[in-house]
């Protein structure tokens, strides 16, 4: 028995053990832990402390996952990742560089070892019952189907998956079933306000302001109703969703190198896990405030009361032509509207902290693993940084036209323009002619204004977070300044809205390169990088 570093040191048996045999041994004897006060050994390692000892190792910044670990403890055919043997190899080597990698080659053949022996198993049949114990056999099957740790958080009454989380439950929305589901949702509730405004006969109505002007303010009409639910929310949902997906399941196991894909779903799941607070708070103020308040304020007080300081809209329809809808009518439509669209916008910024989530999960494997001398893996990780910052332009994209369109609305409203589409003509219109007759004339609150930057200042910070986290390459720097540009004008072109006479034409170049950007993220680089690709192996 051999001490090193003040920890227990068992050099490598050279036995011919696999990796069951052999981790049983060093777990009994406690190998690699530190002595106790009295000089002797601190017993054997339990899950918990190993777990624990090799999550504090300062270059491990992934750590390691406690139902991982306890996998290596039972009796059943798991293994352990390439990934995983080089931190156990570090406390069995007590943090020696020479014993380290003694041991390292060691776990290596013993795993390898394991491996043979699993496809003897599997080879076998039904012949495995009389080689491995009962309790192994059955681990064996069940893996086939539910992995043992997998059963193990199932029965556990202590598991952390016997408790509520709105973090998985938020991301699951993303992440399980099929990439079209929250998209068509989405769609299929606005559809179904549509046929419920068609009913009521709010669909396509006008009312005569007091300064003379007549306002079309029927449901289809508002842009921030049709373009946002029927557009731009689903193809934001489709975007984070395939993002999402391909991380998940491709990119990161990928990354880390682990054979082992639920160990990787797990690291993946912590990481959700930690923003645990965003999600609450979120939920909080798209449900409280911006839906439940804003109902409150905006439609149903101006509503009981016949009046109010807005300006007059489908859900405030009924105080100005009563024969087109009741009170009673409006106000159970309009909830129905403000429910749907506070859900629709928790799930809209919740696909925002999941695209931080990758963000920064991508940097955290990148920096742990920044000295890996492997061409495979640069590139693998280079490929990955593409796709993500990719997906991250086209969603910022789609958050600043929500915005944009939401903000649009409001400003209708106010104008004396007839109709949306006539107001935005007559503007462009008077900028080559000098005329200014749309601007507003009359004054009333804009509560959308305010939500709608919410939406732009939420979507450019993470856009912001994703350039200086992962777009730093060199080979990407050019596309990236390009996407930048380009979430550069439609900032602009959302702040100076109703600015002047004229805006609509920087807005209308701006939604053409968001367009754009949208068919073709990589802004005309795609080629350029399959060259750059094809010069680098010649």
């Amino acid at each position: 028995m051999l001490f090193k570093n003040g920890k227990l040191f068992l050099p490598p048996p050279r036995d011919g053990s696999d990796f069951k045999e052999l981790f049983k041994r060093l777990a009994a004897a406690g190998a690699g832990r530190l002595l106790g006060k009295d000089g002797f050994p601190a017993g054997p390692w339990t899950p918990e402390l190993l777990a624990e000892a090799i999550s504090q190792i300062d270059s491990n910044r992934v750590g390691v996952d406690l139902r991982t670990v306890q996998l290596w403890f039972q009796e059943n055919e798991k293994g352990i990742s390439t990934a995983n043997i080089r931190w156990l190899a570090r406390i069995l080597g007590c943090d020696d560089p020479i014993a380290t990698s003694e041991w390292q080659m060691e776990l290596s053949a013993a795993q390898s070892r394991l491996s043979i022996k699993r496809r003897g198993w599997k080879r076998a049949g039904s012949s495995v019952a009389q080689e491995i114990p009962d309790t192994a056999l059955t681990a064996t099957f069940d893996d086939e189907t539910d992995s043992p740790a997998v059963l193990t958080r199932d029965t556990d009454p202590k598991g952390p998956s016997r408790r509520f989380s709105l973090a998985r439950k938020s991301e699951a929305f993303f992440s399980r079933g099929s990439p079209l589901n929250l998209p068509a949702s989405v769609f299929a509730g606005v559809t179904a306000l549509g046929f419920l405004s068609y009913l009521t006969g709010i669909h396509s109505v006008t009312y005569g302001r007091a300064d003379g002007v007549v306002k079309q303010v029927g449901f289809l009409w508002t842009a921030n109703w049709t373009f946002v639910f029927m557009v731009f929310l689903p193809l934001f949902f489709a975007f984070v969703t395939e993002l999402v997906t391909f991380w998940k399941d491709e990119g990161r196991p990928k990354l880390v190198a682990q054979d082992d894909k639920m160990e990787s779903d797990d690291a993946w799941a912590r990481s959700v896990q930690a923003s645990s607070y965003s999600y609450w708070a979120v939920l909080l103020i798209c449900v409280v405030f911006a839906g439940l308040f804003q109902w409150i304020g905006v439609s149903l007080i101006p509503l009981l009361k016949g009046g109010g300081s807005y300006a007059t809209d489908w859900g405030s329809l009924a105080i100005v032509r009563p024969e087109v809808i009741s009170v009673p009518e409006a106000i159970v439509f309009t909830g129905l509207a403000y429910l749907y669209m506070c859900l629709c916008f928790y799930l809209f910024f919740v696909g925002l902290i999941l695209l931080y989530t990758v963000i920064h999960d991508l940097w955290k494997i990148g920096k742990a693993a920044s000295n890996s001398p492997e061409v495979d893996y640069q590139y693998g990780f280079h490929e990955a940084s593409l796709r993500v910052m990719r997906a991250i332009f086209r969603c910022t994209v789609l958050g600043l036209l929500i915005a944009i369109v939401m903000k649009l609305q409001s400003a209708y409203l106010t104008s004396r323009g007839e109709n949306i589409v006539a107001w935005l003509v007559g503007d462009m219109s008077s900028a080559f002619y000098g005329r200014n007759d749309v601007t507003a004339v009359i004054s009333y609150r804009r509560p959308t204004h305010y939500s709608s930057l919410l939406i732009a200042i939420s979507t450019c910070a993470v856009f912001l977070y994703g350039s200086i986290r992962v777009g730093v390459e060199p080979r990407f720097r050019m596309s990236l300044w390009k996407m930048s540009a380009i979430v550069a004008l439609l900032v602009a072109s959302y702040l100076l809205i109703d600015a002047f006479a004229g805006f609509s034409i920087l807005l209308g170049v701006g939604v053409l390169f968001a367009i754009y950007g949208l068919f073709d993220p990589g802004l005309g680089r795609r080629q350029a990088i399959k060259l750059g690709n094809n010069q680098s192996v010649s």
